[in-house]
């Protein structure tokens, strides 16, 4: 914070497609969606009319007893979306509870999980399996099964028992391993955990395929359904936070598309509104929701609410997110800019020395940065050179944020091949320019 003080303060006054302008004028591609919302660029028109109209019949009522028509809308529609795209049942993920952001989707997954086997009489489920490497919010509860050690340990005497188990980071594999071996170590080990605890352990949490804030870290093929399948084994739920992974962001509307997933509880956040309102759901199954059923004497209602759960304007504003997908043909025309960026991953790759390893999938994707060709040789974290290399960008036009060493792409994905192309060659003018001083 010290250093950031320091600085001048860039300050956003205008956004319009995929740029934004600060209050001196000066134009920016916006490289990171505003922190990973931004669907289809800002200032949609559409969304624009949806979210004014709905202003002019109702700004807000709780949810708490009462029901408002565009939450009941949305809850519809993304069951929907979820069973056209996932195959789920009727009673796959069919029951909507609504918040604000990624880490209250993710508390009250983690209550839903808990309270369910405490109401079906299995009294002794008090844990949760996570990952290494994890991110699910800044709440406590969301820390607790967290995985990043420079965001999370300072809070440890704060934080319930979890059991972590690796992720795939097969680049930073410690042992060496390759990607096939190194997805089969990763599952024995979480297979290690449950086969001796399942009877303590209330639920697996996991980012479908993508480790975002850890790193843009990208699972092996397989890993996914390898997870799912080991929670059916040991009758564990599986909770999908796919915050940062769903609508549109791995190429598919969801990630857990990619291996015909289907969670007993799925997160979603962030591209919801296409960037415009704070709105969440956790959607969950009959069959945790049959679980806290009961007769008012027996308190098995899920005692849980925010003042602003299912808002109006922000539900107003996911509809018209979704229209959007619908009527831009949304994830057809993001295939040749999901090619471009996998080509520009392979060659940057190549042609830079400083270029550890380069991942992604879909529209999202990190560059990691090394001291040298060996993986060993990592850039120290006090050396900043991802901020270095962020900082150089904008000079030259675009904001990015780093995650320690590696730089992530998240444009929106409206963002136009041109200036998709532009953006790719500005990270790479950034790295060379840095890695020359």
């Amino acid at each position: 914070m010290k250093e950031w003080v320091q600085d001048p303060p860039v300050i956003i006054e205008q956004g319009r497609d995929c740029f934004i302008r600060d209050i001196y004028g000066r134009w920016y591609l916006d490289g990171v969606s505003s922190m990973w919302v931004n669907i289809h660029g800002h200032g949609h028109r559409h969304i624009n009319e949806r979210l004014k109209a709905q202003i002019d019949t109702l700004a807000h009522s709780t949810l708490l007893g009462l029901g408002n028509v565009p939450a009941i809308e949305l809850a519809h529609r993304v069951v929907q979306l979820l069973g056209d795209t996932l195959a789920t049942t009727p009673h796959d993920l069919n029951k909507v509870f609504f918040s604000d952001n990624g880490s209250t989707a993710v508390e009250v997954a983690l209550k839903m999980a808990f309270g369910y086997w405490k109401h079906v009489g299995e009294t002794t489920r008090n844990s949760f399996v996570c990952l290494n490497n994890g991110y699910h919010g800044d709440t406590l509860g969301a820390v607790s099964v967290g995985g990043i050690d420079v965001f999370h340990a300072l809070y440890a005497p704060l934080l319930f028992k979890t059991h972590r188990s690796p992720s795939p980071y097969c680049y930073r594999c410690e042992l060496g391993l390759r990607p096939d071996t190194c997805n089969m170590r990763c599952l024995a080990q979480m297979e290690a955990i449950l086969s001796t605890r399942s009877h303590e352990i209330a639920a697996v949490i996991i980012e479908p395929l993508v480790q975002a804030a850890g790193g843009m870290i990208v699972a092996p093929e397989g890993f996914l359904r390898g997870v799912r399948d080991l929670c059916r084994k040991y009758d564990t739920l599986l909770i999908a936070d796919e915050v940062a992974t769903g609508f549109g962001r791995t190429g598919a509307m969801f990630a857990c598309q990619h291996e015909a997933v289907v969670p007993d509880i799925i997160c979603l956040s962030k591209g919801l509104t296409g960037g415009y309102m704070p709105l969440a759901m956790t959607v969950a199954s009959q069959r945790i929701f049959d679980a806290y059923q009961g007769e008012f004497s027996q308190l098995k209602a899920f005692f849980h609410g925010h003042s602003y759960t299912g808002n109006p304007l922000g539900c107003a504003c996911a509809l018209a997110c979704l229209d959007v997908f619908e009527t831009e043909c949304t994830l057809e025309a993001l295939k040749p800019k999901v090619e471009l960026l996998d080509g520009w991953l392979r060659d940057i790759a190549a042609r830079s020395a400083r270029v550890g390893q380069a991942r992604g999938i879909g529209l999202m994707a990190g560059v990691e940065l090394i001291q040298d060709d060996t993986p060993a040789e990592t850039c120290q974290y006090g050396q900043r050179i991802g901020w270095q290399v962020a900082h150089r960008a904008r000079q030259k036009g675009l904001i990015i944020r780093p995650l320690g060493n590696v730089v992530v792409i998240m444009p929106p994905l409206a963002i136009s091949m041109e200036n998709l192309v532009s953006m790719l060659a500005i990270i790479e003018e950034a790295i060379s320019e840095v890695s020359s001083v």
